[in-house]
């Protein structure tokens, strides 16, 4: 008989965690539910407890927690001044990360700490502090397992090879829901629009980045840290059908592609299970099926996200994470009707100009940026205030 992997997953009630917990639902022989943690679904955690009967649960919202003690509910709940980092401290084979946003970063580091495994879901950490999360998963010997659909692509096509053989990581994005638009054609567009991704189902706020093509731009900055190469070695090609999650132009000119169903289910039974590859009864991809595979430059005019990006890339330090601050403050500004679609990149490029970068690398210090281009977008969402 199998020994089970114990896992831990931050983020259990959200579109990442809802998948692997149908993975692990494949599996039941296979994976022990050690730990769940949520934001403010008691609703959702309390059927996740009832069913996979995890040892402890954290929550990271105050008045949820509360809420969450009312129904006393049959596992441990851990309520000190940070829950999601105490969770993921505790001795599991992996913890996966599917924390959205900022707040992921310290969970993260925290698992990393504790010599845990981890496979991360959430790029926002290493948009941030990239250098010092590989840095620390180095020092204490822990491997960091790309879940994001286009990293584990890349992660399997890199695999085998010398990092010095690779000549350029091609990063594929669908193009959003407005792929082909004009900008002038965008300025009333609502967050209802923008949440309806044509090829992948997720969540409100990568939604809205792929509406926005920031979310390649944060894939840019999150590949130049799991792989270990320059902004210069990675770019973004328009793939609509996203059939083709990235590719791995070598040096000799060969490139290797990963091909795949979009379901998320594949990369984060491969993250759970690396090395071996297990097999998931599910849909495959039928080859005969497709009739065309396209592929186009980005509209940087259009989409000036992914331009902002490649700039606070190129910049380094502290630059990435300003960036990513005032993106999150601007996308939940837009989907809660307080601003404009097209100005959640002006938001962007305003905090970014205010705010100069650093080249200290620690964490007090991005935690301190991080928090200055939050009050600085909100400063300038409010001029913009609809």
């Amino acid at each position: 008989m199998l020994e089970k992997q114990r896992i831990t997953i931050l983020g259990s009630t959200g579109s990442i965690g809802k998948s692997a917990l149908d993975v692990v639902r494949h599996y039941p022989d296979r994976f022990e539910v050690v730990g769940l943690a949520a934001h403010q679904n008691i609703s959702l955690l309390l059927k996740q407890i009832a069913e996979f009967q995890p040892a402890c649960v954290a929550v990271s919202d105050p008045n949820a927690l509360a809420a969450l003690r009312q129904h006393d509910p049959p596992t441990t709940v851990l309520d000190d001044d940070r829950p999601l980092e105490s969770l993921a401290t505790i001795p599991v084979d992996t913890v996966l990360c599917a924390v959205v946003g900022a707040v992921g970063l310290r969970p993260l580091l925290a698992a990393i700490d504790a010599g845990n495994r981890v496979a991360v879901a959430n790029k926002e950490p290493f948009v941030m502090a990239g250098r010092l999360v590989m840095e620390r998963a180095r020092k204490r010997g822990v491997e960091v397992l790309p879940v994001d659909s286009e990293h584990n692509a890349i992660f399997q096509c890199i695999h085998g090879h010398e990092q010095s053989d690779v000549a350029c990581i091609h990063l594929t994005a669908s193009g959003g829901p407005f792929y082909g638009r004009e900008r002038s054609a965008l300025e009333e567009v609502l967050p209802e629009e923008a949440t309806k991704h044509p090829t992948w189902d997720m969540g409100a706020k990568i939604s809205v980045d792929s509406a926005t093509l920031m979310n390649k731009g944060l894939e840019i900055i999150e590949a130049m840290w799991l792989f270990d190469l320059p902004a210069e070695q990675i770019d973004v090609v328009i793939h609509p059908q996203s059939i083709i999650h990235s590719l791995v132009e070598f040096r000799d000119g060969n490139i290797l592609a990963h091909l795949g169903v979009t379901d998320m289910k594949f990369p984060i039974l491969f993250a759970l299970t690396y090395p071996e590859r297990v097999e998931l009864p599910m849909k495959r991809l039928d080859l005969t099926a497709m009739k065309a595979l396209t592929f186009d430059v980005p509209d940087f005019s259009a989409f000036p996200c992914l331009a902002l990006a490649r700039q606070a890339a190129i910049t380094g330090g502290t630059a990435p994470a300003i960036l990513n601050a005032a993106n999150e403050e601007a996308v939940s500004a837009f989907c809660d009707h307080r601003l404009g679609f097209l100005q959640i990149s002006d938001v962007v490029d305003a905090v970014c100009s205010m705010i100069e970068s650093s080249s200290g690398y620690h964490l007090e210090a991005v935690l301190a940026v991080d928090q200055r281009a939050r009050e600085a977008a909100q400063g300038v969402i409010a001029r913009y205030a609809l």
